[in-house]
């Protein structure tokens, strides 16, 4: 047994029956000729084998009574795999656009609280004679880095601790959880001193930066989420009506991305921002018939190690996109610019005290802070869009039941108040983009990657980079 901490908490409270905290796994797999005969009972045996260093499949969540404690993982649980492990057959013609409204339509049901939290879907009937499985896993299970490990692992591109299977473990009774629930409480309430020591400093070199900064330049600094007005209404900003989802991807060169970043003298993190920019332009003046600069919220790690596989050690920043800004290199600049900005501000802030006070507080503590910030008021404060670019580390191309995997994609949850979430995932050489809207946001997804695709060759064209 052990704790959720309070960010992977944070991710089951914020759940509702239009608001699904779960993250999509993409891999799409060649069927070589000596695995013709791949199939979902292939797939389910290659699983049930690497179960063993894929420890997050089999723990269960366990809720503590009168919710006098945040809920606990039971480690080791049976497992079935005919029920987490489904078939799904797509219809004539099997080709991208059936593929992608299939990854939608997973996207749109809710993970059972009953049972581990994750399911895969062996999606076949492409017309390349390829196999996709799609991985639903609720993002209070793992966050990015660490599922980009447990891809790794399940691929046998990472190595995981080499163990015989393990018993389940029984389930704890009222009394215990109870129990543990006070141990743990006393635990936090002792590090509760240093957590309010590191919050006061963190304000105060919040405070004294954004001092120097209005001495330093009589001038209006440029535009951050800290100085900035709220975020302008858009018409990705929206209370989530249902629990539909869509779902769209576009791949690029990850050679020709790296190249037109050096050229130009930024970061690939930097590229990507200044590409969405421009997508997100020309929806809102295609939408809005205006441009209004944009707030994006980028999740950030705090651990990056290999090992670690379940988990939130997540922070997050925010970064304003220069929609406003029509020449395309000039937003490259300013997307380079405002990034710079929003890290000296997290380093300044510091990361993990949200985490650390979350750990602390009791769950109705938390769901009420979730309404308040659920509030239109509040929602009216919050970012336009959710941008994550997750850095695989993948050495070479992978194979899971003798397939290979030649394609992977993820995409992370909508924010209640948004109906647009932007997720990049790298895998060997390529820089997948994964969009997932609601059924209000556009008229169809794949607006949104023919966007970015357009947006990455302009910028190419502009800096000289023809070969893109």
């Amino acid at each position: 047994m052990k704790w959720l901490n309070g960010t992977d908490a944070l991710m089951l409270y914020s759940e509702k029956p239009n608001v699904h905290i779960h993250t999509l796994k993409v891999a799409i797999m060649k069927l070589d000729e000596d695995c013709r005969n791949f199939d979902i009972e292939v797939f389910r045996r290659a699983i049930r084998s690497r179960l063993y260093k894929l420890e997050p499949l089999c723990y269960q969540l366990v809720c503590v009574p009168l919710k006098l404690h945040h809920p606990m993982w039971r480690e080791h649980c049976d497992i079935d795999l005919d029920y987490h492990i489904r078939p799904f057959r797509l219809p004539s013609p099997g080709g991208r656009r059936e593929l992608h409204e299939a990854i939608g339509e997973i996207a749109s049901t809710p993970l059972d609280r009953r049972r581990p939290l994750w399911e895969m879907y062996v999606v076949c009937g492409l017309s390349d004679g390829r196999v996709a499985v799609v991985a639903k896993v609720h993002h209070a299970l793992v966050d990015g880095v660490g599922a980009a490990n447990l891809l790794a692992r399940s691929m046998d591109l990472q190595p995981g601790l080499v163990a015989d299977p393990c018993l389940p473990d029984p389930a704890p009774g009222k009394r215990q959880l109870v129990k543990l629930a006070f141990a743990d409480h006393l635990h936090q309430a002792g590090r509760i001193p240093c957590t309010i020591r590191d919050t006061v400093q963190s304000l105060a070199r919040v405070h004294r930066s954004s001092r120097r900064a209005v001495v330093r330049s009589a001038a209006p600094p440029p535009m951050t989420p800290a100085k900035s007005a709220a975020p302008p209404a858009t018409f990705m900003n929206h209370f989530l009506a249902g629990p539909e989802r869509r779902f769209a991807s576009v791949s690029l060169a990850l050679a020709d991305v790296k190249r037109t970043a050096k050229h130009l003298g930024v970061t690939v993190n930097d590229l990507v921002l200044a590409m969405t920019a421009g997508a997100l332009r020309s929806l809102l003046l295609r939408y809005d018939k205006r441009a209004d600069p944009l707030v994006a919220l980028i999740p950030v790690s705090s651990d990056f190690s290999v090992d670690r596989v379940s988990g939130n050690c997540a922070d997050a920043m925010s970064i304003a996109l220069p929609v406003d800004v029509q020449d395309p290199l000039e937003r490259v600049q300013r997307c380079h610019e405002n990034a710079i900005l929003s890290k000296q501000r997290h380093r300044l802030r510091g990361s993990g005290l949200l985490s650390r006070w979350l750990d602390c507080a009791l769950p109705v503590a938390v769901e009420c802070g979730l309404r308040m910030a659920s509030s239109r008021k509040a929602v009216s404060k919050m970012p336009n869009v959710t941008i994550a670019n997750v850095h695989g580390d993948f050495p070479r191309y992978g194979r899971v039941g003798g397939a290979l995997v030649t394609e992977i994609y993820s995409v992370g949850h909508l924010a209640p108040w948004s109906g647009l979430n932007v997720t990049v995932w790298s895998y060997v050489d390529q820089l997948n983009i994964a969009v997932l809207t609601d059924a209000a946001t556009v008229d169809d997804p794949h607006e949104v990657t023919a966007a970015i695709n357009a947006e990455f060759i302009e910028i190419c064209g502009n800096a000289g980079q023809l070969r893109c």
